[in-house]
């Protein structure tokens, strides 16, 4: 495992020392009203009283002598605060990214204290604490001074795969958020498409969810990391780095550092960002299975909490205050916490319900998709020396299934609208194409069995992984029989493909841009149908991902 996987230390360099500094136990005890909050409480508990409002759980008691150890790389703050090693304290690592902002509203901060929701509504503590080095808080987490750590969906088998690890129980348990804008490729002049990547140099951090947005991406082009030359790094800012000098060609990212690194470099453009792979990088919160046993009751406060805190988010005033609690715990302005949020869908308790395949109804991503297909991944890239296990197995829906949350606030987010395809969109240039040979039979247009398939097996995936892009679906023939009958027919059997993704997976209609060529657009190398190996090539289906903006 490598030292870092940073898609979440999205600002971590460059507020490093504003973070130290800002967050020094003796600017907050002095110098804010948290800090005389603090003060308040401590008095409170050593007059016996910490106990006394309405709703606290009964039997909750300070563990003596105990403090958390773990050093953070940013941020760190003086562990002996309020509620740190006291028993009814969920105790929650965090990174520098935005998707954290619902669980500090809701805590009115990111100390333990008692203007806490949880502790007002649920009856215990949460003390987040920020820690950017993973390895540091594997470590701390194994020690037992964390309870929970946060993840992504896709990296999670490099927690479950190692048996060391594993043998600890790692169960995820709630889904925070997808990545929305918070993580692209950029690539330098003359690359057009993730076709064009084909040979090239890419700085990667590995490993990282970067390979998953680089892996996915690939595979929408019909190539592998095999078709590719990986420069590895350490982090997404070296890779951005290296973008900047003559050593590679692109580059998976985080934001702002796209804009940045494309600015700094002539003729260099965002091919494309997690707004439009909107279903690829999913953060989650784990735990120990022993864990999560022992403090369920407060699990299951902690998941409906922050799901309550994700459904008053959509009121402008509360992201205010919101902005405020995490531009405190990352040192930075609310101005910049504000803009961490603009990058980030929030998962509420309707999305957890799909995430968590409870929905069955549900046919877009899902955790175990992901997790599943970098598990496999993982292994193949050398990153992993074994599968991990099964998604099942490494996950507890308790707090999910128990939540007792209903209403719109709480609902799934919505498919994408799309509007009706244009002319335009017949001829644009697309972001990646990949051909797909679909077997009909002679003069037919309906999708077999078969067909459906190698539907769902090669293109499927990627629709639901680029769920904000549209699909242009181009039928193609080869030159056996009248041109005008091929034009029909490669028409029919492209509107067959798309009224199945329709159909099966509940696609809007409108995302799709269906175009027949006929004979008119052979494989190179083929042009002339001068064999049957050439026109089984020429009979295929090509599936182009189109950006809708």
């Amino acid at each position: 495992m490598a030292k870092r996987l940073t898609t979440f230390s999205k600002l971590l360099i460059t507020f490093l020392i504003i973070g130290g500094l800002y967050l020094t136990g003796r600017y907050i005890m002095n110098n804010t009203q948290l800090g005389q909050d603090l003060k308040t409480e401590a008095q409170a508990e050593a007059a016996g009283n910490d106990n006394s409002t309405s709703g606290s759980s009964s039997g909750s008691s300070a563990s003596s002598g105990s403090s958390n150890s773990g050093s953070s790389s940013a941020g760190s703050r003086n562990n002996s605060s309020t509620g740190a090693s006291d028993e009814n304290t969920l105790k929650v690592q965090l990174v520098t990214w935005g998707g954290y902002a619902p669980g500090l509203y809701f805590n009115e901060g990111a100390e333990a204290n008692l203007r806490s929701r949880f502790y007002k509504d649920y009856g215990f503590k949460v003390d987040f604490k920020l820690e950017n080095d993973l390895i540091n808080a594997l470590n701390a987490w194994i020690a037992g001074e964390y309870d929970v750590l946060v993840q992504t969906a896709d990296a999670f088998p490099l927690y479950t795969a190692p048996a060391d690890i594993n043998s600890y129980g790692p169960k995820a348990f709630m889904q925070v958020d997808w990545s929305r804008g918070g993580d692209a490729i950029i690539v330098k002049r003359g690359i057009e498409s993730i076709n064009d990547l084909k040979g090239k140099k890419i700085a990667v951090a590995v490993p990282s969810p970067a390979q998953t947005l680089l892996s996915y991406s690939l595979e929408a082009a019909g190539m592998s990391y095999n078709d590719v030359e990986v420069i590895k790094t350490a982090d997404n800012l070296k890779a951005a780095e290296l973008f900047r000098t003559k050593d590679v060609d692109a580059a998976v990212v985080w934001s702002p550092d796209d804009i940045l690194a494309t600015r700094d470099v002539k003729g260099s453009k965002i091919l494309l960002t997690t707004v439009d792979q909107s279903h690829i990088i999913g953060d989650i919160m784990f735990a120990k299975q022993d864990v999560i046993n022992a403090k369920k009751d407060m699990f299951n406060g902690f998941y409906e909490g922050w799901m309550k805190g994700v459904a008053e988010l959509k009121m402008p005033a509360n992201r205010n205050k919101a902005a405020k609690y995490l531009a405190e715990l990352n040192g930075i302005s609310e101005e910049d916490a504000a803009g961490m949020m603009e990058t980030i869908y929030w998962t509420g308790h309707g999305d957890n319900l799909n995430f968590f395949g409870l929905n069955r109804d549900y046919r877009g991503q899902r955790g175990q998709d992901l997790y599943g297909t970098m598990a496999k991944k993982f292994v193949k890239t050398g990153d992993a020396e074994s599968e991990a296990p099964s998604w099942r197995s490494v996950i507890w829906t308790g707090a999910v299934q128990s939540a007792k949350l209903d209403g719109p606030s709480y609902a799934a987010e919505g498919a994408k609208k799309f509007a009706p395809p244009t002319a335009k969109e017949k001829t644009a240039t697309p972001v990646a194409s990949k051909p797909v040979s679909i077997s009909f039979n002679t003069g037919q247009y309906s999708v077999t069995e078969n067909a459906k398939t190698i539907i769902d097996l090669q293109f499927a995936e990627t629709a639901k992984s680029f769920a904000n892009m549209k699909v242009r679906i181009e039928g193609n023939t080869d030159n056996v029989g009248a041109r005008a009958m091929n034009m029909t027919l490669s028409q029919k059997r492209a509107q067959a493909v798309a009224d199945y993704l329709k159909d099966e997976y509940g696609m809007d209609p409108n995302r799709f841009i269906v175009v027949g060529n006929g004979p008119d657009n052979p494989v190179k190398g083929c042009e002339g149908n001068q064999n049957d190996s050439c026109k089984s090539k020429n009979r295929r289906t090509d599936f182009q991902l189109i950006s809708s903006n």
